[in-house]
């Protein structure tokens, strides 16, 4: 199972097993069956009818088993994780055109697939080309761990790999290219917050928009998880008895296992990577609770709630929520509408640590877009352009001097640019 233990549970009253490749809470279909593909079918449409405009399929990459064989196991392994018996697999796909030809075709309903199982650009282009009759967009993981998050227990210490990041954005950007659409977003409900993950508790404000800018200014449609344009954080668990999510429960015990002496250090480790972390409730006010709730809601609320929260970000004209609204003004009704959201897209510096860089373009107009991940100054050349004007940054004045911008910490701009010949 994806949550630690068996992907095989005992059902008292049936006197038999079900597959759950996640929690024993969410027992897998057999899509095999006709039957069941006609009630989900059935489902589908009865949502449509209420008028939803669409669906976003968890895990849609684990609809279909291999034929259950077992997996090799290793000497030290009880239960080996081995998800390409259950990930991407080719009945998915004929699942998936079924679905769309009943259902999604004969509505105006956008459809994004949750695909893991470190699904390929060939596999997604599969799921969600302009031609393949499946679906609109997939979400694919390959940017969501480009840190060194699974070695450390001091947030403090948290250090993005900036390279593997960009890399992992670039493929899917060129890939898509003419040939379908692509979502744009950071992370989920099963990744940490995006402060703590990718940016930087000194400079939150400066980490959290050039993080927003960095992603909005590339090709695709815009996902924004809930409390990320406030800049919401994780969670500071102090006890296993906070986590909620039974996958940070075994987290915690599977680290306590290998350092029983250490408790501390295990439920660092899962505080960490929790994926109670992005549930907690949604900071409103200052009020009590955030404003989310006047009773004591199902999980707790983060502390910092009083200087974290919507209403105090609307209140501020420099804050992340209002970067936030320039950014999708310039998106939606700007004069750059066409080259941000259709524009091509081709990535600078690919082996720079510290910057990412593209640019776009159209056969109109260029963009240079500059999002630095340092905590220090950073030298910038920029003299192969033409400066026109500047879109969007996240500090008020740039320090640019001999074709030059000096960056502060975690700056981010966009120019309008034109190349010199």
């Amino acid at each position: 199972s994806f949550f630690g233990g068996s992907c095989w549970n005992y059902d008292e009253t049936t006197d038999s097993y079900y597959m759950k490749i996640f929690s024993n809470k969410m027992p897998d279909l057999n899509w095999r069956n006709e039957a069941v593909q006609q009630e989900m079918i059935d489902v589908a449409k009865k949502w449509l009818d209420y008028g939803i405009d669409g669906f976003r399929i968890d895990a849609v990459s684990h609809l279909d088993r291999s034929e259950y064989t077992d997996a090799l196991v290793y000497q030290d392994e009880k239960y080996p994780l081995d998800w390409h018996k259950f990930s991407n697999l080719p009945k998915v796909h004929d699942y998936l055109k079924k679905l769309n030809n009943e259902v999604f075709s004969k509505h105006d309903c956008l459809t994004i697939g949750e695909v893991g199982g470190e699904a390929s650009i060939e596999s997604g282009l599969k799921y969600a080309s302009f031609d393949s009759n499946e679906l609109s967009m997939v979400f694919n993981f390959d940017h969501n761990w480009c840190n060194n998050l699974s070695d450390i227990i001091n947030p403090k210490k948290l250090k993005v790999n900036v390279i593997c990041l960009k890399q992992a954005f670039s493929k899917w950007q060129y890939a898509f290219k003419d040939k379908g659409w692509i979502p744009l977003n950071w992370l989920n409900h099963d990744q940490p917050r995006l402060i703590s993950h990718y940016g930087n508790y000194k400079y939150p404000l400066e980490s959290g928009k050039m993080l927003a800018t960095a992603l909005h200014m590339m090709r695709g449609t815009p996902f924004i998880y809930q409390g990320e344009e406030i800049g919401m954080t994780n969670y500071p668990f102090e006890d296993v008895a906070d986590f909620n999510d039974v996958s940070s429960k075994n987290s915690y015990h599977y680290h306590l296992e290998q350092e029983p002496d250490d408790p501390v250090k295990a439920l660092k480790n899962a505080s960490l990577k929790s994926r109670d972390n992005p549930r907690t409730p949604m900071q409103w006010t200052s009020e009590p609770y955030a404003g989310f709730s006047v009773v004591d809601p199902f999980m707790p609320v983060n502390p910092n709630y009083k200087r974290i929260n919507v209403e105090r970000n609307l209140k501020n004209q420099n804050s992340l929520f209002h970067h936030y609204q320039k950014l999708i003004y310039l998106r939606q009704k700007s004069e750059f509408h066409d080259i941000i959201t259709f524009g091509d897209y081709m990535m600078l510096d690919p082996e720079d640590d510290k910057l990412y860089t593209y640019i776009r373009t159209n056969q109109d107009q260029a963009l240079l877009v500059i999002n630095s991940f340092s905590t220090k100054k950073v030298i910038y050349d920029l003299s192969a352009y033409e400066i026109k004007s500047v879109l969007i940054s996240n500090y008020k004045n740039q320090n640019i001097k001999n074709q030059k911008i000096t960056l502060k910490p975690f700056e981010s701009i966009v120019f309008e640019i034109k190349e010199k010949l």
